[in-house]
């Protein structure tokens, strides 16, 4: 955002003032459409240029019919500022001032955080918590917009948070949904200084999101009608059926022509419950294995239901086809093991944090760490990180899902809103719609986002009192939906 700022501004046909005056017009507009009755509004305006957005929203309002105070300490001359003081005057921060039932505009720090909050800043971040109505420019002052983590002692909740041109990474990761409450992302005028900027590298979508997945699905619609022209893919089971049938019942409903359950030969009685569209084949080790891949097989999937034993002994069979392969859950287990095969460039792998903690205990320090200074490390920075260092797309699950791969490119996943999704078995099928997908031809990486998304979206269409098997069942509808 520096940069298209810069460019912006650089160009002479828009200044920092201008906006400065764009971005405080917008924040003060979204307040009057959420509180269309005037009221009492303290704008805490701090040193830079957040602060200069919150003297522009105190003019609007006071223009509106507000009851405008405005707090700041030694606060530098702009334009912004003067314009302010011929409306009304600037009180230092007072914390015992602050009245609970007036709206708040915290404008005390933005994006760039690099340091914690200290001295009578801090006082002032600390008094907010609690108050209901607080209106945040940017983000809540504490919370760092590069990774959503709290730089400091804490950061106040708000109710309403505008930012500006994109949404940052920091809205979306960690902590960031739960501070920002509503999300309202301003335009300012930016677009065609981003557009020269080039696309970004890291895309932020949520689970409402489904542009360009039209484009997505009819890629996966394509091709011969044969059911090997839908792509096979295979499913390794263990003697626990639940978990693999439901890899491969979302595997299914993902579009695969065929999908294929292999458990042991000694368990398949176990297995032959519905849905009957699964073909069944006994599968006792890696020479069985290296058979069933006979080149119509596109992508497998590992670890559901396996068991850890079971897992590692097909792992080296499994990653040396060199074909799409889905690892989760036992998988990553035996992955982390000291004698485990390196993964090719056609793995996805899934794990939750748990999982991550076992193959990159590094990097999961890091996120678990305390955040002393700004930019502090994200999930973001850990996925992308452990794609570079395995070399293949890493989904790392959660409210914020991240996806990458080892060139960098990565995607956030948001969806804070879908807390039934935190359901037993509910990664057992992610791992199967992404395993579909890969096996009706889409690149690992896309497979991830597009699997991501349809999860979610099968989530928010069945709503609260979803269990696992309702995922794999809601996805028709969610595909028929967007393919039109």
């Amino acid at each position: 955002m520096r940069a298209i700022e810069s460019d912006a501004m650089n160009s002479g046909q828009t200044s920092g003032a201008e906006l400065m005056e764009r971005a405080g017009a917008a924040v003060a507009g979204q307040i009057r459409l959420r509180w269309p009755k005037p009221g009492r509004v303290t704008v805490l305006a701090g040193p830079g240029n957040n602060g200069g957005d919150g003297f522009v929203v105190a003019r609007h309002l006071a223009r509106a019919g507000w009851a405008v105070r405005v707090m700041c300490d030694a606060p530098r001359p702009s334009a912004a500022l003067t314009a302010w003081q011929a409306v009304g005057s600037v009180q230092p921060f007072d914390p015992d001032a602050l009245r609970p039932d007036d709206l708040h505009v915290d404008a005390i720090f933005g994006t760039g955080l690099t340091r914690a909050p200290e001295g009578m800043a801090a006082r002032m971040i600390e008094a907010l918590a609690g108050f209901p109505g607080i209106v945040a420019i940017d983000a809540p002052s504490g919370l760092c917009l590069d990774s959503g983590r709290i730089i400091g002692s804490g950061a106040a909740r708000a109710a309403l948070t505008v930012a500006f041109d994109s949404p940052k990474p920091g809205h979306v990761l960690a902590d960031g949904p739960r501070l920002c409450g509503r999300l309202v992302v301003a335009d300012i005028g930016l677009a065609p200084w981003r557009k020269a900027q080039g696309h970004s590298d890291t895309s932020i979508m949520d689970a409402r999101t489904t542009t360009g997945m039209g484009d997505w699905l009819r890629k996966t619609t394509a091709g011969d009608a044969h059911k090997y022209g839908h792509g096979s893919a295979l499913v390794i089971a263990g003697d626990a059926a639940g978990a693999a049938r439901l890899t491969a019942k979302g595997a299914l409903r993902a579009g695969a022509g065929l999908v294929t359950i292999c458990p042991e030969r000694r368990d398949m009685q176990g297995h032959a419950g519905p849905p009957d569209a699964l073909m069944r084949k006994p599968l006792d080790g890696p020479d069985d294995l290296a058979a069933l891949l006979d080149g119509r097989v596109t992508a497998l999937g590992l670890g559901p239901g396996a068991g850890m034993e079971r897992a590692a002994n097909l792992l080296p069979a499994a990653l040396g086809a060199r074909i799409t392969t889905i690892l989760d859950a036992d998988a990553l287990t035996a992955l982390a093991g000291d004698d485990a095969p390196a993964p090719h460039d056609r793995c996805i792998l899934t794990p939750h944090l748990g999982e991550f903690a076992r193959l990159f205990p590094d990097l999961a320090k890091r996120l678990k760490d305390a955040p002393e200074t700004g930019p502090a490390f994200s999930k973001l920075d850990a996925t992308r990180q452990a794609a570079a260092r395995i070399g293949a797309v890493v989904l790392l699950k959660g409210p914020d899902t991240v996806i990458a791969e080892p060139s960098g490119r990565a995607v956030i996943h948001s969806a804070p809103d879908l807390p039934w999704l935190a359901t037993a078995g509910a990664g057992d099928t992610l791992a199967g719609i992404v395993t579909g997908l890969a096996a009706r031809g889409l690149a690992p990486f896309d497979a991830a986002c597009l699997g991501v998304m349809l999860h979610g979206a099968a989530a928010r269409h069945f709503g609260p009192g979803l269990i696992a098997d309702d995922l794999a069942d809601a996805l028709p509808h969610v595909i028929r939906t967007w393919e039109t």
